[in-house]
């Protein structure tokens, strides 16, 4: 929203318009208008943070770096500072942001905007927690993670829905206590009773002002045809007198007691007029609110002789030819209101009177008139009134007032009837009008207290920061692969939530990092149906299905992330690992590169380059590939893992277990890493200590394959068929078509002397992999011949 600050100059001009193109996405349109204002503006600093705005915004970063340096680099405008330090986070220049920041903390480092910003009121200036949400970036990008953390916690603490902030800081490894953040503090408490305070005081003008509608623009222009344009006493019409709040005279309040006998379709009142100001009810629609008399009609009914003289002069007005087109007389201006003292009520309504044709035959009240007017405010008004004086006047002391002083103070809009009307046409006229409360009685009822709204705020408050606790706790769970507590809080979650594509998607990567590919798949399915051009994650999905070797599915996904966005790292990463699947190796490595092009930040894109390079045995470009990765994101297990398994291939296997144990220790719960120390320890250290980790590996992933097979392989090697042979068992239910456990369970039924169960383990091994049918024939042929049988050490045939 533009600000509302006064229009006075060109310059003021373009920044409304500045702010008004860039809050309706106008973003061509505004950079152009900032262009203008630097124009007039030079050296202004507002307008050098405006025009460096609209560059970012329009992605010109390093035009939008050149324009906010001169006033970031000395620290004199927070928003070009804070513009200056976003051009240099995509720029690459941390340092330059972060002293950038520090140069302009007077600005920011007490300011706080929270519950500050609504779809009529906006902040264009960052306050506390976006700078040092935006500095813990910037120390991020120049390797200082240290600093980042605090920067984000500091962040947190003032504003606890800084959901970036939360993520970083999280996925740094840092521990991170969630519920001291989203917990209802006081400060949120005294926020809101501060901003509800501030409110009241803003709404207390227009409420006043409603009260005194301003006149219609065209009014002000041009006057009313449906008013006389005639002048009365040298005073100009009744339109120029109310606009100037000037009395009415004589003529125009004689007009009073009779223009409400009958409501004609000539008489032109504003409906909000009619609502706020007590003006005649055209439509009976309520009972009427009595106006008090005028000073012009008070001095009148003093002085009967004055009043008279001022009928006469309106008769033969009236009487003029030529006047029949103008023959309502000018309207009255706002009235002086009275207590019942005769003192001036300090009243800020405006009471505009109807005009009707009966004007033509007014006569002047005589005393019967008079104290049938009285009498009738007398019944009607008098309780009215004295709620509109409470309410409006609460100054003037209570007085004890007879019939006629009442009629004195109370005169004016009433339902009045002509002299000879009896008093049962007043009463049947009363129980005609529908009891809808008139505007004294709608002031009268108090507005909601603020105390409830504050505490309904809070309640409100409370809700939410529920909801981001449950969210944070399971993000937390989930960057620290606690997979199954991740899973069971999204899954406890509103299913308003939990059915939206960021949850789907984080569950469906939980069960990836268990192993559980089939159940990512579901969920993952999920979210392409209720997202279909959603590119986040995707990545992960195309991962799974190469897992589950879906050619189909994964040729088909990277097609439509190509029709979504061509130019986006998930788009080639599905790309590649469509091309992998079909053993092109050298094409899917074209692919991870065109990724890691589009996001050097990229880690995933540098590891799937390393696979690929094992895949070819390019072992040096693999090692620099898992490096980049690393040096993206040093807590990318996968990357640690890509390490480890080069080593393994090239025979260093002390490196190796280092980086696996290094692996292992961001992702404690992945049983392939587990399993992976195993092979390696296998290899140096006694079978015992292998065993360890295998067990460990199959506790993390029952459903593990390869960790039970190698379990089995293990207690084989240690003389321990029964128990290597029960592990096959299992196997064979998780991978029942895998030729592998076939052939070993039959190695372990000879070892065991069970030749009948030997050789139909053997047939059926053979029937899976024809092409090992040399080896599994020779093992058939070896039945008979039990030197053969490995000993207790179990080092034949091991590999």
């Amino acid at each position: 929203m533009a600000p509302t600050t006064t229009s006075s100059s060109p310059s003021s001009q373009l920044r409304q318009l500045v702010y008004y193109h860039l809050d309706n996405n106008l973003l061509k349109n505004a950079l152009f208008l900032a262009q203008r204002l630097v124009a007039y503006e030079p050296r202004n600093a507002e307008a050098a943070f405006l025009l460096a705005h609209c560059q970012f915004q329009c992605g010109y970063t390093k035009a939008s770096w050149d324009t906010s340096r001169l006033f970031a680099v000395k620290g004199s405008h927070l928003g070009c500072a804070y513009i200056f330090a976003q051009a240099c986070l995509e720029l690459g220049r941390y340092i330059d942001g972060v002293q950038a920041l520090d140069k302009s903390r007077p600005l920011w480092q007490t300011r706080n905007t929270l519950n500050q910003h609504s779809e009529s009121r906006r902040q264009h200036l960052p306050d506390a927690a976006a700078v040092l949400c935006l500095k813990g970036k910037l120390w991020k990008g120049h390797k200082n993670m240290d600093f980042a953390v605090d920067c984000w916690v500091n962040s947190l603490k003032l504003n606890p829905f800084m959901w970036d902030a939360y993520t970083l800081l999280v996925e740094s490894g840092a521990k991170v206590n969630v519920p001291a953040i989203y917990r209802l503090n006081p400060e949120m408490v005294n926020m809101l009773h501060a901003q509800y305070a501030a409110n009241e005081k803003v709404q207390e003008r227009p409420i006043q002002s409603a009260s005194i509608p301003p006149p219609p623009l065209n009014q002000q222009s041009m006057p009313d045809p449906f008013m006389s344009t005639q002048k009365t006493n040298g005073h100009p019409n009744a339109l120029f007198e109310k606009l100037n709040n000037s009395k009415i005279n004589i003529s125009t309040a004689n007009n009073i007691h009779d223009d409400e006998i009958v409501p004609t379709p000539s008489t032109v009142v504003d409906e909000d007029n009619m609502m706020q100001n007590g003006n005649g009810n055209a439509r009976y629609e309520a009972p009427p609110a009595p106006l008090r008399k005028t000073k012009s009609t008070l001095d009148a009914q003093q002085d009967p002789t004055r009043l008279k003289s001022a009928s006469t002069r309106l008769k033969s007005r009236l009487k003029q030819p030529g006047d029949e087109s103008h023959h309502e007389p000018p309207p009255p201006g706002p009235p002086s209101k009275r207590t019942i003292s005769g003192a001036v009520a300090p009243s800020q309504l405006s009471e505009p009177v109807r005009r009707t044709t009966r004007s033509q035959t007014s006569r002047p009240p005589s005393a019967t008139s008079t104290n049938k007017m009285s009498s009738m405010a007398n019944s009607l008004g008098l309780r009215q009134e004295r709620d509109i004086k409470r309410a409006k006047a609460p100054a003037v002391k209570p007085r004890t007032a007879t019939a006629a002083t009442v009629g004195r103070a109370v005169s004016g809009n009433r339902m009045k009837t002509a002299p000879s009307a009896e008093p049962s046409d007043l009463e049947s006229r009363e129980n005609r009008a529908p009891s809808v409360p008139s505007l004294p009685a709608m002031l009268e009822q108090p507005p909601p207290q603020q105390e409830s709204r504050v505490e309904k705020d809070i309640e409100a408050l409370r809700t939410l920061l529920d909801l981001f606790h449950r969210l944070a706790s399971a993000h937390y769970s989930l960057s620290h692969f606690d997979c199954q507590s991740a899973i069971q809080v999204y899954n406890s979650l509103p299913s308003t939530h939990r059915e939206t594509p960021y949850v789907l998607s984080q569950i469906a990567r939980a069960y990836n990092e268990m192993s559980q590919h089939a159940e990512a798949e579901k969920y993952f399915i999920r979210v392409r149906q209720a997202a279909p051009s959603r590119l986040e994650d995707m990545e992960i999905y195309s991962t799974v299905l190469y897992q589950l070797k879906s050619e189909i599915e994964l040729a088909y996904l990277a097609h439509e992330l190509v029709e979504v966005e061509r130019n986006s790292p998930q788009t080639w990463i599905a790309i590649g690992n469509s091309f992998s699947l079909q053993r092109e190796h050298e094409q899917a490595l074209k692919c991870f590169r065109r990724a890691t092009q589009l996001d050097p930040s990229f880690a995933y894109g540098f590891t799937l380059q390393g696979h690929e390079y094992i895949e070819n045995e390019e072992f040096t470009k693999a090692l620099e590939a898992y490096r980049c990765a690393i040096a993206a994101d040093n807590r990318h297990y996968n990357a640690w893992y890509g390490l480890g398994k080069v080593y393994t291939k090239l025979g260093k296997y002390s490196v190796a277990e280092s980086h696996y144990r290094t692996a292992a220790t961001i992702n404690p719960s992945n049983a392939v890493l587990t399993c992976a120390i195993g092979t390696v320890v296998e290899r140096t250290k006694p079978l015992d200590q292998a065993l360890k980790f295998y067990d460990k590996a199959c506790r993390l992933a029952p459903k593990n394959a390869l960790s039970r097979f190698k379990k089995a392989r293990c207690l084989m090697g240690l003389g321990r068929p029964e128990e290597a042979l029960s592990e096959l068992e299992v196997l064979k239910e998780i991978a029942p078509d895998e030729a592998n456990v076939w052939f070993l369970s039959g190695r372990l039924c000879k070892m065991l002397g069970r030749k009948g169960e030997a050789v139909r383990a053997f047939t059926v091994a053979l029937n899976l992999d024809p092409k090992a049918a040399q080896y599994i024939k020779d093992a058939m042929e070896s039945l008979d011949d039990e030197e053969d049988i490995p000993d207790a050490d179990g080092d034949e045939d091991m590999d």
